[in-house]
């Protein structure tokens, strides 16, 4: 695999609350995706992954805002979303909805997908990876993790989205900051 380079993050990110995200979670989330991005840059650059998700949402959980994300345990990101506390969720125009078909659609164990998908990964301070080119990115450090339970599912219909297996691990993040550019 190719080796993933990030640069530094520049003076053009704003920190901005979370509650000038603009527009609904619900619509960004679902049909505008996002890129899940996580790992540790702190020691070597190449050290993260990311993946396109269309589950998720934003909210308030434990007198905090959070992000929460599910992500598979076959997918390589699952890995770096376990090992390290950091996570940044990634939003961009619509003119990069194939970069992010690209990053949803091939393993990060395969290629790099950044490099494929035309898009420059950026590292910020606090070692956490965006892209420069999203317009916004939700930096969280990651509070609480839960496998999914089939067995626990109210509505039979769900099932529906596994086909038996590979249940999702729930992500909560306490969101740090939202990064605009």
């Amino acid at each position: 695999m190719k080796q993933k380079q990030v640069i530094p993050a520049g003076s053009e990110w704003r920190d901005l609350s979370i509650k000038d995200f603009r527009g609904s979670p619900s619509e960004r989330v679902g049909r505008e995706w996002m890129l899940i991005t996580a790992g540790d840059t702190s020691t070597d650059k190449s050290n993260w992954n990311t993946m396109t998700a269309a589950w998720g949402g934003l909210g308030v959980l434990w007198s905090r805002d959070v992000a929460f994300m599910v992500i598979r345990p076959s997918r390589c990101t699952f890995e770096f979303a376990n090992a390290h506390s950091l996570f940044t969720l990634s939003f961009f125009p619509a003119s990069y909805r194939n970069a992010l078909n690209i990053c949803g659609s091939e393993s990060g164990r395969d290629i790099d997908k950044a490099a494929k998908a035309g898009i420059t990964p950026i590292v910020f301070d606090n070692g956490a990876v965006g892209f420069s080119e999203a317009s916004e990115i939700i930096i969280c450090e990651k509070l609480y993790t839960h496998d999914l339970d089939p067995s626990r599912f109210l509505n039979p219909s769900i099932e529906d989205s596994y086909h038996g297996a590979d249940y999702h691990r729930l992500f909560i993040g306490g969101i740090l900051t939202l990064k605009a550019s």
